[in-house]
């Protein structure tokens, strides 16, 4: 279901819920059955047992994905990877996801990452530590004061179920993309399978409505992804249908019947692929990713994607039979806990050795560059008419191609006294420089990334004048009034920075007034601008909005590593990004403590924008600009501040 939907259809099948859930309900048996027979739990020896089984594979998988990342994807996504392939061997690349807000649904899969997959085998892992304890402790209390086993993990299964059940519909509801990802809100997939496991052999249907459950089940599981719109509603409460599917088949179990479906499921034919589907699901995402990425299509055809099943498949057979298999029979490791230590470390040491590396060349090459920075990589600085260029021939261009897609700006410390916000949702979110009390002036940040990217250059500007500087910024979440078009999380952010804009009064607030769209000349103000504005000023608050920078369907950083720096084809035209005349003229003069900076002119100098301004890259993405270049505007943003405002230096 997962490889099938992924690769021939580009959804999500509901597969991995299913995965989940089958993976408790075996897990449960195997405890269940212990405390049955009088055996120890021994949960270290269990863990050592499990995760020795799991890694080899999976060593095999990464090692294989660095090898071809290196050679088939540009320098510029290799640290992205790097960095999602330590989380994928360590068990905790679903909290990076969390963190880098992925779009698990986006069609282009050549821009995903080709260890993304792994979020699902993280939260397996993570529950696998969760769960095994979760039993022995049951034993223990069970013991103890003489209650039954299996009536005590019904009830405790079932309050986990329920409250991470409702957990999981609150959160997909108001961040859908981020619960996704979130171990917590996927509990009940698995509570749901151990529930299965514990109250399975109480149940005594008929044979002919097992055999109904069974084709019931088959075939919800089969078309859930074609009829469920997966990308607004998983993983709450409409992840019961392929789960309760999984359950009926489950329940419908082996019928003895000619008409039933497990008559098909126990085919050898599907047996031998199930012995398979660990090193399958391993294999088929990276390397439908890369050949995507390497073919430069964004999603695969029938042919293409039946070639990418066949390999994934055969790498799948290779793994089980040569990898998997040997290592799950291998007895040294099983005499003693040290030996599976030593082989669990052998191959964690594998992964990491190659990704230590990686990054220690990365540490001096970006030390090499940063050294000559200040003469070979001006940035904005070159567009100043006395500037004398000193940068040396053949200079390389800054940032380097493994850093330029994280060159974001940030500041340094989480808020904290007197302008640390009282909403949990803000104090996520805050961050601040480190002037105290004494600061000549408190300037607020709010927005979304795009006013982000202007810390680089207001960091400067406060170290200079020793200006108080924090953040309220939330991710796809504009400064707007409420916004029926955006999430009620964004809206509900605005919200509270409204009210402790009120309570705190900085001396200004800084913000993007403009939105831009990609490749197009349509800018307009910013949804409800006109209604903000007041609300802010009329606290005695200076509001600084500055332009939205131009926006692009495409990476200019990655069309310049592809063709050139002169390519045109990287090098769009001024007049067709930009609106002319700016929608700040509609507003120009209209309220008083308000200053609209606009410094497109550094960005777009003359008729073009050109990718690399003062040999440095101008965007990390299709959409913002680097922490690199925004800083080399610090001393021209500082002109105009001090100029708009009229504040005095």
């Amino acid at each position: 279901m997962v490889v099938s939907y992924h690769i021939w259809i580009g959804r999500v099948s509901g597969g991995v819920d299913v995965f989940l859930l089958i993976s408790a309900f075996l897990m449960t048996l195997q405890f269940t059955g212990r405390y049955k027979q009088g055996r120890p739990m021994d949960l270290v020896r269990h863990w050592l047992h499990l995760f020795r089984r799991l890694l080899p594979a999976v060593v095999v998988v990464l090692v294989s994905t660095l090898a071809a990342t290196f050679i088939f994807l540009p320098a510029t996504r290799w640290f992205e990877i790097v960095q999602q392939t330590w989380a994928s061997l360590f068990y905790f690349e679903n909290r990076l996801l969390q963190d880098l807000a992925v779009d698990y649904y986006a069609t282009d899969h050549s821009m995903a990452s080709p260890v993304q997959h792994f979020w699902s085998l993280s939260i397996q892992g993570q529950v696998f530590i969760l769960w095994p304890i979760i039993f022995a402790t049951a034993a223990l209390v069970c013991r103890r004061f003489a209650l039954r086993y299996r009536a005590t993990l019904v009830y405790v299964f079932a309050i986990i179920f329920l409250v991470s059940f409702v957990y999981s519909i609150i959160f997909t509801a108001s961040n859908q993309a981020v619960a996704y990802f979130d171990t917590f809100a996927r509990l009940w997939e698995f509570a749901l399978g151990t529930l299965v496991a514990l109250i399975l052999p109480a149940l005594n249907f008929s044979k002919p409505v097992r055999i109904v459950m069974g084709w019931v089940g088959v075939a919800a599981m089969l078309s859930c992804g074609i009829l469920l719109q997966v990308q607004t509603a998983f993983p709450g409460f409409v992840a019961l249908w392929p789960t309760l599917a999984a359950v009926a088949v489950i329940a419908a179990g082996q019928t003895g019947s000619r008409l039933g479906v497990d008559r098909i499921l126990s085919s050898k034919f599907l047996v031998r692929l199930g012995d398979n589907s660990y090193a399958l699901y391993l294999w088929h995402w990276p390397i439908l990713v890369i050949a995507l990425a390497w073919s430069g299509k964004d999603h695969a055809g029938w042919l293409s994607g039946t070639v990418i099943i066949a390999l994934s498949l055969t790498l799948a057979f290779l793994t089980t039979k040569f990898v998997e298999k040997p290592f799950r029979e291998w007895k040294w490791p099983e005499v003693k806990r040290r030996r599976s230590v030593i082989a669990i470390a052998a191959c964690l040491a594998v992964v990491s050795a190659p990704l230590m590396a990686f990054q220690y060349r990365l540490d001096l090459d970006e030390q090499a560059a940063e050294a000559r920075m200040v003469f070979d990589n001006p940035g904005a600085k070159i567009l100043s008419p006395d500037y004398v260029n000193e940068a040396a021939p053949n200079a390389p261009i800054q940032p380097t191609v493994e850093r330029v897609g994280r060159d974001w700006a940030s500041l340094p410390a989480d808020c904290s006294g007197d302008v640390k916000p009282e909403a949990k949702l803000l104090q996520e979110n805050c961050k601040q420089n480190g002037v105290g009390a004494d600061a000549t002036k408190t300037v607020l940040v709010v927005g979304n990334s795009h006013s982000q990217q202007w810390l680089a250059a207001m960091a400067v500007l406060a170290e200079e004048h020793h200006w108080r500087l924090y953040s309220l910024l939330y991710g796809g979440c504009p400064f707007t009034t409420e916004d029926p078009e955006s999430e009620p999380a964004c809206n509900q952010f605005n919200s509270d920075v409204v009210n402790h804009i009120r309570e705190h009064t900085p001396d200004a607030l800084f913000m993007v007034g403009t939105a831009a769209v990609p490749s197009w000349p349509d800018e307009t103000l910013t949804y409800g601008f006109e209604d903000l504005i007041p609300q802010v000023t009329e606290l005695g608050i200076h509001v600084v909005a500055v332009r939205d920078n131009p926006r692009f369907n495409y990476s200019l950083r990655d069309c310049t590593l592809a063709k050139g720096v002169d390519s045109p084809d990287c090098r769009p035209l001024k007049a067709d990004v930009l609106a002319e005349p700016s929608p700040f003229d509609a507003v120009t003069g209209k309220f008083e403590n308000l200053s609209l900076l606009d410094l497109t002119d550094l960005i777009c100098p003359e008729l073009y924008c050109p990718p690399v301004i003062g040999n440095t890259f101008v965007y990390l993405d299709d959409n913002h600009l680097t922490k690199t270049y925004v800083q080399s505007m610090a001393g021209m943003l500082d002109e105009r501040w001090f100029a708009a405002t009229g504040w005095q230096r």
